[in-house]
């Protein structure tokens, strides 16, 4: 999808997995992988998201724990992401989490622009992880309860956003 907008978004969720992914215990996350990407596809304002050659992310390393996976993907703006992680099979899975994850205190989800075309590394996603727990939402990185405009400086007022409650980010 090409976009004609200056910035896109860029999201990284992070999880521990409480199991290994070809354990019983995660059979069905597992199972729902290829569905939940290709409804993420297919979306009204996706733009573009990390996978290796097997066509997801959950052999990519992440901060160099073999428990961690990563999900990155890249959207037109907030409001396309929220569309799609707030229904569908996405939605069931995110209501499912606690079934496949450990619960984390620290934020495991940071979202920033980035200019359009732009394709964020690994190493990237970290590091706005890393500032989102540090310093909280911030232009640099925000999350979809307290994000902020394309171009924000830091001068900007955040925009609150409506996550419901069992689903979302606790920033």
């Amino acid at each position: 999808m090409t976009s004609t907008a200056a910035y896109e978004l860029a999201q990284v969720n992070i999880g521990r997995l409480k199991a290994p992914l070809d354990s019983p215990q995660l059979k069905d996350f597992v199972d729902s992988l290829d569905p939940v990407n290709a409804d993420a596809d297919a979306a009204d304002g996706f733009v573009w998201r990390l996978q290796s050659e097997g066509g997801d992310a959950t052999d990519i390393a992440v901060f160099g724990d073999e428990w961690l996976i990563i999900n990155m993907s890249v959207w037109r703006d907030t409001n396309a992401l929220t569309a799609y992680m707030y229904q569908g099979a996405h939605r069931e899975m995110l209501a499912r989490r606690r079934e496949f994850f450990e619960r984390v205190q620290e934020a495991m989800v940071a979202l920033w622009w980035v200019p359009a075309g732009h394709r964020p590394t690994v190493a990237e996603a970290e590091e706005r992880l890393l500032h989102l727990r540090t310093n909280g939402p911030t232009p640099h990185a925000f999350t979809l309860r307290t994000s902020f405009p394309p171009g924000a400086a830091g001068t900007e007022v955040p925009v609150l956003g409506e996550v419901p409650e069992d689903l979302g980010c606790p920033v």
